[in-house]
């Protein structure tokens, strides 16, 4: 099972689903279609929807937030301003999580509200601090990434995300380098360490 991952009724173009829902308007989703994207790109997306982050995100978007692609952008910000995220009706969008199943988002998202006691639009994330039903508190630093209602973010909005994303991997960067350094030491301190020991 594979989630995140769908297509358009109409057509049987391959989307992937960014935000199931979106705030304010309860039937509506934002998803990229994966043809539109560049080689590259679109193996950042696939491998990063595949990832246990993304299988285990409620909304893929938190997880794009969180992504770098290869040219070292934030996939989240770069999709948007290159019109690559779409804004569709829920009911425009099959989900395909295997070649066997599929399910239209419309029903998904009612499926998943029913199971959850809240409302579709309950489902959506929300600026002040994540999705009302699925969203934990970790994840709030990456709240302000919801798409607004009219699809397009402002300048303030594109900063104030940039700088929790750079204060996320900041946070990340330096956890993940003190881990290094306990598994191993890096050389200049390795060798300062055997000079002492010559001493």
């Amino acid at each position: 099972m594979l989630k995140h991952v769908g297509r358009m009724v109409r057509n049987k173009r391959k989307v992937v689903v960014a935000y199931r829902v979106v705030p304010g308007e309860a039937d509506s989703a934002i998803v990229i279609t994966t043809e539109n994207l560049e080689a590259a790109d679109h193996d950042t997306l696939m491998k990063t929807v595949e990832s246990p982050a993304g299988q285990d995100a409620d909304e893929f978007a938190l997880v794009m937030a969180r992504t770098r692609l290869s040219d070292g952008s934030n996939m989240l910000s770069r999709f948007h301003t290159t019109g690559k995220m779409v804004k569709v009706k829920q009911s425009d969008i099959e989900m395909i999580p295997n070649s066997n199943t599929t399910i239209n988002l419309a029903e998904l998202n009612k499926v998943i509200a029913e199971q959850k006691g809240v409302s579709i639009e309950d489902l959506a994330i929300q600026p002040e601090g994540g999705t009302v039903a699925t969203v934990k508190k970790e994840d709030s630093p990456v709240a302000e990434t919801a798409a607004p209602s009219d699809g397009v973010l402002s300048d303030e909005d594109l900063a104030a995300q940039y700088r929790s994303q750079a204060d996320s991997l900041f946070k990340e960067a330096k956890r993940l380098r003190e881990q290094a350094e306990e598994l191993v030491p890096t050389k200049k301190r390795a060798k300062s360490e055997k000079s002492t020991e010559s001493v």
